[in-house]
């Protein structure tokens, strides 16, 4: 699969699938994130539970085939995790969602799959992997945010308790606060001594739904490897990506995109444990940004108090150009480029 090389992916599954049959557990036994759900039943004209085991980066992105499983399905019902509920039912095809707990589901079903396991079941090709649209629509108002005349970023830098060596520490988050940019923290449970040395405004929220709004009115969201590299993605936004030497399976091994997000753009380590050099490489990233921006809009984001004499010098001249912002917009309208 990393190498999109899927009929030889289904293949290897369909060995481990026949051994799994002979001589496997039960398919509901153990820990969740381990079972093994699907076992080759036909899912054609059939009620399909689709259970979410693994995290919630991994059911936003392998949610991506739920419309192809709805077009052979009676009917999809999908038992995720609660914040995710709203998102899942707005995608084409979902009958029902219902929100994950650790009892048993109470729906009733003809076959059930795990999310990570709607590929192999499918035997999706490239062409049913492909994102050319986004795939997930949030509830509510879109952001705005004010007009700054700048790059406005989002960060994450934090993960949870798997693989730590994704994780990116403060004192370099910081130096991403470059003239011309406006950072954002959408990192969830810090301190907010952190997000201040680091230079940006919280704008976290619990609510994934909000927090899909305001990843939408972002210029760029930069992340390390967790769920909300998959939410932007899934969203269409421009996502960059931080990856440790040896990222998981689903990331490339070498290159600056892939075919999961085509939105995104990948910055890797070189050596194990050393972020200075993808810390770097962001940076001038994020220069060239901000060098696309307009020399008005330059002087306005590196020098607030020059925009604000600017507003009450006189009126131009009838005829004469005005660079004048809107009062506020949505910071997706200010980009520089698609």
């Amino acid at each position: 699969m990393r190498v999109q090389d899927f009929a030889r992916a289904w293949s290897i599954a369909d060995r481990d699938l026949s051994a799994l049959r002979v001589s496997g557990p039960a398919k509901h036994e153990g820990p969740r994130h381990l079972q093994k759900i699907w076992r080759g039943e036909d899912l054609t004209d059939r009620t399909v539970l689709v259970r979410c085991y693994h995290g919630l980066g991994d059911t936003l992105q392998f949610a991506r085939f739920l419309p192809a499983l709805a077009a052979i399905a009676r009917e999809v019902v999908v038992w995720c995790q609660p914040s995710l509920c709203g998102l899942i039912g707005r995608i084409p095809g979902v009958g029902r969602t219902l929100p994950l707990h650790d009892g048993v589901p109470d729906v009733a079903f003809d076959v059930d799959v795990e999310i990570m396991e709607l590929g192999h079941a499918l035997r999706a090709g490239a062409d049913d992997v492909l994102m050319r649209r986004p795939y997930l629509a949030p509830a509510g108002e879109q952001v705005l945010l004010p007009e700054l005349d700048a790059l406005a970023i989002g960060l994450v830098w934090r993960v949870g308790n798997w693989d730590k060596r994704r994780e990116l520490p403060s004192s370099l988050v910081r130096t991403l606060a470059i003239p011309g940019v406006v950072a954002f923290s959408l990192q969830p449970d810090v301190p907010a001594a952190e997000i201040a040395e680091i230079g940006a405004s919280d704008v976290s929220a619990p609510d994934i739904e909000v927090l899909a709004n305001m990843l939408r009115a972002l210029d760029v969201v930069i992340t390390v490897d967790t769920m909300m590299a998959h939410l932007a993605g899934a969203l269409g936004c421009e996502t960059w990506i931080m990856l440790h030497a040896e990222c998981d399976w689903r990331w490339p091994a070498a290159g600056r995109r892939t075919y999961w997000y085509p939105q995104a753009r990948l910055f890797r380590q070189d050596r194990q444990g050393d972020w200075c050099g993808v810390v770097a490489e962001v940076r001038e990233a994020l220069r060239t940004r901000v060098a696309a921006i307009s020399p008005e809009r330059r002087i306005r984001a590196e020098d607030p108090d020059r925009a604000v004499r600017a507003s009450a010098s006189p009126a131009p001249a009838a005829g004469a150009a005005s660079g004048s912002p809107d009062e506020s917009r949505p910071a997706a309208s200010a980009r520089p480029n698609p």
